[in-house]
């Protein structure tokens, strides 16, 4: 993706300012985010966090959050807030018109492909991400010609048009079960490396794998993760597993965004370290005061492109809308909605 020379629009802040009746409407959002965002920083995200709401209200928006947003948008702009699929379910199931995807730019665009009818904006478009980014349309297409008639698998972090080239999406939590779902004894699975050596290492099936890699999760080592054992007593490590294999085996648990904040959530550990993006664990411990976490910081550049002032400027001026070309959304939607019917079929055996 080209970088502009210049400062585009969406990076270009409005003039905001803050008074007595700003800090009135946001001292709520402020009281749930007091231990996490320090009060002399709160003055300058409040205006931005009014100005989005009363927008918001006017355009019929939604916007929808990452895990690894920062707190002021986690807590106070996000209508909705989770891992990238389920945002995009959670945008697709409102009555709202336009959607504000604070994120990257493929989650906008799985956005898209299940809302085509839906104004999808990126605060900036810029926000990219280093395995989405790591392969194409055409690689798939080359790999299917090396392997014939063995199925694809895709990892939902990636564009639109690989998930058009593949059989099946899936996500980081699922994937053993999508992968054996295809009953096939091998299969090429795109286009994360240590997400594949993660499922490899839980089923039988020969997978094909992809040097994709995250550009945050692969900095991780044992090392670290030994030295936080060493530093904290007590401490529990949750891992994703995007992070290298030696990484996951220092873990006392592997999972998804959504599956490390479930884990928190049921286990209440005393301290925790989250071996993921470092916002995260801003989030999630606002949900759980009485949990210390022990906080690694591996930032997501592309992720921290994502700011309130940026959102804002989205919601004045509907830019900039993210488009997928409809053939192409239409194959991505049915290789996401095959990804759906596991889910549906694993829960009617559960109930069953």
């Amino acid at each position: 993706m080209t970088i502009p020379a210049t400062t585009p629009r969406s990076e270009q802040a409005p003039e905001v300012a803050y008074t007595p009746e700003i800090a009135r409407r946001t001292a709520a959002v402020y009281d749930r985010v007091r231990g996490v965002i320090p009060a002399v920083e709160w003055p300058v995200h409040a205006p931005y966090v009014a100005a989005i709401e009363e927008l918001k209200r006017e355009r019929n928006a939604v916007i929808l959050a990452h895990n690894y947003q920062t707190p002021e948008i986690f807590h106070g702009v996000a209508d909705f807030v989770g891992d990238s699929l389920g945002l995009a379910q959670q945008g697709a199931a409102t009555d709202a018109e336009v959607i504000v995807l604070a994120g990257v730019h493929f989650m906008a665009e799985t956005a898209k492909i299940l809302s085509p009818e839906k104004t999808v904006l990126i605060p900036d478009p810029r926000a990219g991400c280093s395995l989405a980014a790591s392969i194409t349309g055409a690689d798939v297409r080359l790999l299917r010609e090396r392997h014939p008639g063995v199925p694809v698998v895709t990892y939902v972090n990636t564009s639109a048009e690989v998930k058009a080239e593949s059989d099946v999406c899936c996500t980081s939590a699922n994937a053993v079960a999508v992968v054996e779902s295809l009953g096939a004894e091998r299969v090429i699975f795109l286009p994360d490396e240590f997400l594949g050596r993660y499922v490899a290492r839980h089923t039988d099936v020969e997978l094909i794998l992809w040097q994709g890699h995250c550009e945050v999760h692969e900095r991780f080592t044992a090392a670290e993760i030994r030295a936080y054992r060493e530093r904290f007593d007590e401490v529990e490590v949750l891992a994703h597993p995007e992070c290298p294999p030696e990484v996951l085996a220092e873990a006392d648990f592997v999972g998804s965004t959504s599956g490390m904040i479930r884990h928190v959530g049921e286990t209440k550990p005393r301290r925790v370290v989250m071996i993921t993006e470092c916002s995260m664990s801003d989030n999630v411990a606002v949900e759980h005061p009485d949990v210390e976490f022990v906080r690694p910081c591996n930032l997501c550049p592309h992720m921290k492109r994502i700011t309130l002032p940026k959102i804002l400027r989205a919601l004045e001026t509907m830019e900039t809308r993210v488009e997928v070309d409809p053939a192409v959304g239409e194959r991505a939607r049915r290789a996401v909605e095959r990804m759906l019917a596991v889910g549906r079929r694993e829960s009617a055996g559960r109930v069953h």
